[in-house]
């Protein structure tokens, strides 16, 4: 983009507020949490229902960290080579004070795993093979629980064996690994006379190939036709000291206990309960915002790309709408939708808000990595009721080609925006935090560059555009932090899309965005 020749505005937008319990606002979630609790907080402390999937091994490191989020969790104080900034870390008071969930861990329901059973199935030569029986090795033990069983769960905990992270995962070297020829020629890495798995797997004799082989993916994809929510746990993100190399140094670096604390509460939250722990506080009556997912699906000739839309509302919780597969890839290597499939998605959107609402929403505001083209965004424009607005934005970040510094050496405020006209402007997300009174990164910030591109009515103001990307960045409920560096409609495209085009996934229903992580 060419600069204009006069000198650039710049703007900076204020931390944006979080509202909790009580109606009481705070730009930081942990010190809300901590001060007033969650923001639909019942008067009584709801007891959750949790399952836990592992082996002996694991199954006792998850109980011994449950029994910890009970109580007080202290930041550790820093070592002699710890010399870092440490002003983001806070004190974890205990799950029952900051989220007034509670759980009693005998009541558990704990289904163990022979670690032998785990190693022969990634051992396995085919990578696909190895992946899709380790996660039946987990999931019969729900599916079992669910036919057999009376007692509702909330949530499942996985823990995993650090076997499972190395070995279940897109171009895993797998190196050392015993492997065993199992069911499958190791050469084969599509369908190709694939033989039956006979009744081990619930796919047909060919499908286990539509799976890409990552464990994690596999089990959110099966995971949305059940209906429960997950959580995945490494053994060693738990007991870190318990897996040491030669010099008896921690094999992995892992954050610190208050801060595992904090991420595992939240997630634990989010899964259980209707409603978000926080939401954004003072956003407009009858906005609403949608991050467009585009992913090539794997093992298909016709070279088709699965599109979904990720809404999320001031509440903060999202939903995702798989949308129609199709040629969406274009030759300029960007994503656009065939007219029908653009206005059935958006039907779609603007159906699940009505629901919700009983109403229409006013502002829809569609954000994207790429342009609208004409045939695409007037399919849009006419799926929506007389009186809704839409609006298309494309948020792209940027690899350090703009940088701005304050007072020349430090890093520049989060909030800080240049704006290069009224439909463009660099946004830092990232940048000191007067709030934490420190920067919480490794290096300069690089910021989003942010295009007002299309609009049914009139253009809305640059400055409103950014101040809502910097509310999206603090919705991310998988973790409990001060912010994120991309707006959760951007920052989880990814990760929704990799999920929809597994095989496992097809026809899933629509499903909370939790589902998805």
């Amino acid at each position: 983009m060419k600069f204009p020749e006069k000198s650039l505005p710049t703007l900076f937008i204020e931390e944006p507020p979080l509202e909790f319990a009580y109606g009481q606002t705070c730009p930081n979630p942990k010190d809300g949490l901590y001060l007033y609790g969650p923001h639909q907080r019942p008067k009584r402390a709801k007891e959750i229902r949790v399952g836990v999937v592992g082996t002996n091994a694991g199954i006792g490191y998850f109980k011994s960290w449950a029994e910890k989020l009970k109580r007080r969790v202290h930041v550790p104080p820093p070592s002699k080579t710890d010399k870092a900034n440490r002003l983001h870390l806070a004190n974890f008071p205990g799950i029952e004070e900051a989220f007034a969930i509670s759980y009693e861990v005998d009541d558990f329901v704990c289904y163990s795993l022979d670690k032998s059973h785990i190693t022969g199935a990634t051992s396995l030569l085919n990578q696909h093979e190895a992946v899709a029986k380790t996660v039946a090795l987990y999931a019969d033990k729900v599916k079992r629980h669910d036919k057999d069983e009376e007692q509702a769960i909330d949530v499942w905990v996985f823990v995993l064996p650090e076997e499972i992270f190395e070995r279940c995962k897109p171009e895993a070297k797998r190196t050392g690994v015993p492997k065993l020829r199992g069911e499958f020629a190791g050469r084969q890495k599509e369908r190709f006379n694939a033989p039956l798995f006979a009744g081990i797997l619930d796919q047909t004799e060919e499908a286990v190939f539509d799976d890409v082989p990552d464990f994690h993916r596999q089990v959110k994809a099966q995971f949305l036709k059940l209906g429960h929510t997950t959580q995945m746990l490494r053994e060693t993100t738990l007991v870190p000291e318990e897996f040491t190399n030669a010099a008896g140094y921690p094999t992995r670096k892992t954050q610190d206990p208050a801060t595992i604390a904090w991420n595992l509460a939240t997630g634990l939250y989010y899964k259980t309960q209707p409603s978000p722990p926080w939401k954004l506080s003072g956003i407009r009556p009858g906005v609403c915002y949608v991050g467009l997912v585009y992913k090539v699906i794997p093992n298909d000739k016709r070279d088709f790309v699965c599109c979904a839309a990720q809404m999320f509302l001031s509440e903060g919780d999202g939903v995702v709408f798989r949308g129609a597969n199709g040629p969406w890839k274009t030759s300029n290597y960007e994503f656009h939708l065939g007219a029908e499939a653009a206005k059935s998605l958006m039907e779609m959107v603007v159906a699940a808000y009505r629901e919700k609402h009983n109403e229409n929403p006013r502002e829809i505001f569609i954000h994207g990595r790429t342009f609208f083209d004409n045939k695409e965004w007037e399919a849009f424009a006419s799926a929506v009721p007389e009186g809704t607005n839409v609006v298309g934005v494309r948020i792209q970040s940027t690899d350090g080609d703009v940088k701005l510094y304050r007072d020349g050496d430090y890093p520049v405020l989060r909030g800080s925006a240049v704006v290069l006209d009224d439909k463009n402007a660099y946004l830092w997300t990232n940048g000191y935090a007067p709030q934490l009174d420190t920067y919480i990164g490794p290096e300069t910030p690089n910021p989003l560059f942010v295009s007002v591109l299309r609009s049914k009515e009139a253009f809305p103001r640059i400055e409103g555009v950014l101040r809502d990307i910097m509310g999206l960045t603090k919705i991310n409920y998988n973790a409990c932090n001060f912010n994120d560096s991309l707006p959760v409609t951007v920052r989880f495209a990814d990760k929704v899309g990799d999920v929809l085009v597994m095989g496992s996934a097809k026809d899933a229903e629509r499903q909370p965005f939790k589902f998805y992580v």
